[in-house]
This record gives structure tokens, C-alpha cells and sequence, in this order.
């Protein structure tokens, strides 16, 4: 099991020693989402800081033409020696429209045709071959010396998705390295819905799961006991009314048969009632989204509930040198962990 760290979307000033402490503490991978910084220039002053962890950046991906991403992805693979991942995000009409000011289409082909023409770029910078790729959205036909890189010594880039919904879920499966389902889903839609999504992804791309990593997925609490872990399980009421506010994530609550909480959730966030939200979110549902551990039962935890993942995030004190040999020990059982990575409810349909 690999194991992720996050840095904060913060100055580029700050994020080379967050990433250094990332390295230095045994994590597997660091990086960042695309909030209120450049997700790009954060990666390279993490890469620049560090020698042996992989760096990672989500970025949205229709804000930006391929090659941007393309040139800007094989640098950072250049300079990490192959180390960098870059993990895909579509966000939704309104922002790409009105605060990127770029165009809207259908986001599930455009994000397989976007990812296509990556790889496209990507052998042309490898290979040297003229490119010829042309897709539904994007087409990569002109390359000329001077704007060519040549090769980078290293594999291209991996190419994570971040998946809400079941078109781009599949897409994730077909043409993605990997997969990253959103903090809002419960453990009974990541195994009914969205893991499905991916097993028809992965047969329409003729691959299976060994071809795909996938990050486990929810709001899962991990905490020192009960009471801890109860304390934080309050705090995911301000998450869950917020998602849930958001008409694109309704499917888990439709799963559950939650819709009125999510028409609610809704209306109210048109009021601007962001605080009484919290308020709304029942204890059931509070509950069924939030899986947890204690810190010491976190192996079993995860052999048991995260056999389909590759990849988890997980975090604890380390502020002094006590927790901080304490969550090493964890780090490593948890990272000895092997998972078959394939969801326990599909394995006899797995080719592999």
C-alpha cells in the first residue's frame, strides 16, 4: 500500500519544506490540489526539495490546453527523475466558464480524448515521430525542432483521474493510470457504484485491474480511540452539508435514498446558509459516511476494507519525537500491507 501526504495549496515559499517533511517522516507520495495557487509551480518546488518521494499535483485539466500540461508534466518527470505523477481534475461549467474563461463540452469524452492526447505528446516527445493525433476535442499535428523537447530518460508521466459520476469513472478505467474517487462517497456506492464504473472502463480499454491504481476512497476517520475518533466524526458534518449542497454529487445520496437531504442542502446554500447546514445532516447519514480506525487496528483496517486500493491518505500527530516514532511503526505496517487490488464483490470478473 502506498501511502500520501498532502502539502498545502499554499506560497511556493512554503511548500519545499512541507514536501521535504514528507519525505523525511516515510511517506510514498506528497502533493497538492488546485485551489488558489498554480498546482505546476507548487510540484516543482516540491521536486526541487526532495530526492526519493513521489510528487503529485491535481490540476484542472480544462482550464488548460494538453500541450501546457503536457510540456509543464515533462519537466517535472525530467527533473524528479520519474518521480512525478500528474492527477486530472474536469471541475464543473460554471468555473471553467466564468473564472477560467475557457470553453464547456461534455466532460467525460472530452477528458478521454484529453488524456489520449497527452500520450500522444508524450511518445512524439519520446519517439521524435511526427505527430498525427487527432481527437474529438484536441488534435496534436505540428511540432517543429524548436519547440521540441527530446526525450526525458524516464517513463511518461502516470495520469491520475479524479472520478465523480459514472461516464468519467469509466473513463478513468479505460485510457487513466489511476484513479481517484471524491471524499464524498459512502463504502456501499464506492462498491456498488463506482468501482463497477471502473471494472467497465477497464473491459472497454481491454485492461484490467492491474492496470489501473486505485486511492481509496470516503471520508475515513482515523483517531487514538472512540472519543477521538467521535470528535472528528462531528467535524465532517461541515464536508458532508457542503458536497452535498452540490447537485453533481446527489447520485450517493440517491443511492441511500437521501434526495430530500440533498434538495435541502441545496436550497439552503442558495440562502447562504452555510452554518445552519451542518445542523441538517442526520446521524445516520453522518455515520454511513464516515468510515473509521483506531491508529492501531489501521493494517487490519485496511486489508479488510481497502482491498481495491493502491494507494490511501493518512495522517496523525507527529510533533514530538514519541508520536513521531509511533507513526512510523503504523507507516510501515500499514505500508507492508498488500492488497489484491481488485474489490472483492468483481474479483471473479477480473480477467487478470
Amino acid at each position: 500500500m502506498k501511502v500520501s501526504s498532502t502539502y498545502p495549496a499554499t506560497w511556493l515559499a512554503e511548500v519545499g519544506p512541507q514536501a521535504r517533511r514528507a519525505e523525511e517522516l516515510g511517506y510514498d507520495n506528497t502533493g497538492t490540489g488546485e485551489m488558489a495557487h498554480d498546482p505546476m509551480i507548487l510540484a516543482a518546488a516540491a521536486a526541487m526539495a526532495t530526492e526519493t518521494i513521489e510528487i503529485g499535483t491535481l490540476a484542472i485539466a480544462f482550464a488548460r490546453a494538453p500541450m501546457v500540461l503536457a510540456m509543464g508534466a515533462w519537466d517535472l518527470q525530467q527533473a524528479t527523475g520519474g518521480r512525478f505523477s500528474l492527477s486530472l481534475g474536469s471541475q464543473v461549467k460554471g468555473h471553467i466558464q466564468r473564472r477560467f474563461g475557457m470553453p464547456w463540452s461534455a466532460p467525460a469524452p472530452r477528458m478521454r480524448d484529453y488524456i489520449r492526447t497527452l500520450h500522444a505528446i508524450w511518445d512524439s516527445f519520446e519517439t521524435g515521430e511526427k505527430p498525427d493525433y487527432v481527437g474529438e476535442t484536441y488534435q496534436y499535428t505540428l511540432m517543429n525542432p524548436l519547440f521540441y523537447p527530446g526525450p526525458s530518460g524516464y517513463p511518461r508521466p502516470k495520469v491520475l483521474l479524479a472520478a465523480v459520476g459514472e461516464k468519467m469513472t469509466r473513463v478513468a478505467g479505460e485510457v487513466a493510470d489511476g484513479v481517484l474517487p471524491h471524499g464524498f462517497t459512502t463504502d456501499r456506492y464506492m462498491r456498488e457504484v463506482f468501482l463497477p464504473n471502473v471494472a467497465k472502463g477497464l473491459e472497454r480499454g481491454g485492461r484490467t485491474w492491474q492496470d489501473i491504481e486505485v486511492s481509496a476512497g470516503g471520508f475515513t476517520i482515523y483517531g487514538e480511540d472512540e472519543s477521538e475518533i467521535e470528535q472528528k466524526r462531528e467535524a465532517l458534518r461541515q464536508p458532508i452539508s457542503f458536497y452535498g449542497s452540490t447537485r453533481s454529487y446527489h447520485d450517493v445520496f440517491r443511492l441511500h435514498g437521501w434526495e430530500d437531504l440533498g434538495k435541502q442542502l441545496h436550497s439552503m446554500s442558495l440562502q447562504g446558509k452555510w452554518e445552519e447546514m451542518k445542523g441538517v445532516i442526520p446521524e445516520d447519514v453522518l455515520h454511513e459516511f464516515a468510515q473509521s480506525s483506531t491508529y492501531d487496528n489501521l493494517p487490519r483496517f485496511v486489508a479488510e476494507h481497502r482491498e481495491y486500493a493502491s494507494r490511501m491518505q493518512f495522517e496523525m500527530p507527529v510533533d514530538t519525537p514519541a508520536q513521531r516514532e509511533r507513526f512510523q511503526h503504523i507507516l510501515r505496517e500499514v505500508q507492508a500491507v498488500e492488497t489484491p487490488r481488485v474489490p472483492r464483490e468483481l474479483a471473479a470478473l477480473d480477467p487478470a
